[in-house]
């Protein structure tokens, strides 16, 4: 009785589809060539190699010995994205309109996707300053203040960040990949990420986490100002208050589809 595994006669591009279809949505923390080679049925010299011509297309992010999807999928499966920025919109838009009004001062709401933040709301103060952020616009995650607050919880991501190149977009843009760390691991133990006019002269934010299941950050709000004028210690308490209720809502929105579902 021959027992030999049969040939595997998929293509190139098939087993790079099956290599894709592998990842899931638990896969935050990334996932090792070894799995991922199991799940699609292949060997992991194969995997290794197909995953290696993912990564330099953007299909799929590399940080160490984990991977996971990349922004390419995200901008394929923008309808997937909208819908769920559609949600986090709904349901915490609420509460950043208590963040603005208990500071009166310009509040952002955004998520991760990829490397970057996606803008999903913004309220502004009446004492408006330039900014680049905009309603459904994207920035660099590394240099702005919810970006950071939400790498910070997300270390695959953060080393993703950092490994893409740190741009110095003003002269405070921190780019050194050690000082990034270190901002990290601070932000993790005060719950607070700061912009120091780190993506735009003259502006300065705080922001603080929302979080979903098993810790994990779903979106960040920020409160923003003039650098001149802004005092982020009279905001810190009632961001992190409005952030954590915000958490909350959002986890029982979550158990509320599940008991429908």
């Amino acid at each position: 009785m021959n027992s030999a595994k049969p040939a595997d006669t998929r293509s190139a591009v098939d087993k790079a589809f099956s290599l894709l279809r592998s990842f899931s949505d638990h896969d935050t923390a990334g996932v090792g060539v070894s799995e991922l080679a199991r799940r699609a049925e292949m060997s992991k010299s194969t995997a290794h190699r197909l995953l290696a011509t993912l990564v330099a297309n953007g299909a799929v992010e590399r940080s160490g010995e984990v991977y996971r999807l990349g922004p390419l999928c995200f901008e394929l499966t923008s309808d997937r994205g909208t819908r769920t920025s559609d949600i986090l919109s709904e349901i915490l838009t609420p509460f950043l309109a208590v963040l603005f009004e208990r500071t009166r001062q310009t509040v952002h709401l955004a998520a991760l996707q990829g490397n970057e933040v996606v803008y999903i709301n913004k309220l502004f103060s009446a004492r408006r300053i330039a900014s680049p952020s905009r309603i459904g616009g994207r920035a660099p995650a590394y240099c702005t203040g919810v970006g950071k607050a939400m790498l910070a919880w997300d270390p695959v991501r953060a080393e993703s960040a950092i490994s893409s190149g740190l741009h110095r977009w003003t002269p405070y843009t921190i780019t050194d990949p050690e000082e990034i760390r270190e901002e990290l691991a601070t932000i993790r133990k005060d719950g607070i990420a700061h912009d120091r006019q780190e993506i735009a002269l003259g502006l300065s934010c705080i922001a603080a986490p929302i979080f979903g299941r098993n810790n994990e950050p779903i979106a960040a709000m920020s409160v923003s100002g003039a650098s001149s004028q802004f005092k982020p210690e009279e905001h810190i308490l009632a961001l992190k208050r409005i952030c954590a209720a915000a958490g909350r809502a959002a986890l029982e929105h979550q158990r509320n589809l599940e008991r429908t579902a």
